[in-house]
């Protein structure tokens, strides 16, 4: 940003008279005292700035009832010394489960989570503890973006199996399955996680690309560059695959203003 241009816009349209039109004869800001000077110019800026910038928004999910859940049962509890939020599958089989985030639409920004992802107590062998968001989900349910973990991959004593910790997919047409038969390896990789130990995921959305950051990781260690719906905005939600047992806490949703 180019402070001396928004300076130079404050010493022009910080009068007194913007605000009280028919007060005409009050003195053009610069003819002010020097202190109550800088403080109208420091608003302007303040409020330039809050224009511009994006709006952040904390999810309670120690109220289940700020969301919508789907095949889910969600329970307030104490996880590794912490509130969370618990989810599990409400019915066995092949359905998902998820908790939508209600009167929330989000285009480009940034998700913000803690996960923790194990599997459940009886789950197959092929369970990894799958876990993390989806987001751009469309009115019918059945169209949405997604990014998740596997962490019982993260330390695996097989190299193809942590390639395979991250993953992207797009409901529902590009499965895992398929973006690994078409693309191997571009749409999934390797990130260091422990099986129910807590982890931060931050997912960053512009556009048609989108970046997943793990820890405290100033790299993505995953980056896509064709979200497969295109520029879309939809519903976030926290998810689990069947099989799973997550925890969840910290969501933080930040959205770009006016994207």
């Amino acid at each position: 940003m180019n402070w001396t241009k928004v300076i130079a816009e404050a010493e022009r349209n910080c009068y007194p008279t913007n605000i009280f039109p028919r007060q005409s004869h009050i003195m053009k800001i610069s003819t002010l005292n020097p202190v109550f000077r800088k403080f109208c110019i420091l608003l302007f800026i303040t409020c330039t700035l809050s224009c511009s910038s994006a709006f952040a928004q904390q999810i309670v999910l120690t109220n289940p009832s700020s969301l919508e859940l789907r095949n889910a049962q969600a329970e307030v509890t104490t996880y590794r010394g912490t509130q969370a939020l618990k989810l599990t599958e409400k019915e066995a089989g092949p359905s998902a489960a998820f908790a939508m985030v209600k009167n929330l639409t989000f285009r480009n920004g940034a998700i913000d989570v803690d996960v923790s992802g194990a599997p459940a107590k009886g789950a197959p062998e092929s369970a990894r503890g799958f876990i993390g968001v989806m987001f751009h989900i469309q009115a019918d349910g059945s169209h949405f973006e997604k990014i998740y973990v596997r962490p019982t991959n993260g330390r695996a004593d097989d190299q193809l199996r942590r390639n395979h910790s991250t993953q992207y997919v797009s409901s529902p047409d590009w499965p895992w399955e398929r973006l690994r038969k078409e693309s191997p390896g571009v749409y999934e990789s390797y990130a260091d996680m422990v099986a129910g130990e807590w982890m931060h995921l931050r997912i960053v959305v512009t556009g048609t690309n989108a970046s997943l950051y793990v820890g405290d990781a100033t790299q993505p260690c995953l980056i896509v560059h064709d979200l497969k719906l295109g520029e879309k905005e939809g519903a976030v939600a926290l998810w689990i695959e069947p099989g799973t047992e997550g925890y969840f806490r910290n969501l933080k949703i930040t959205s770009e203003a006016g994207k």
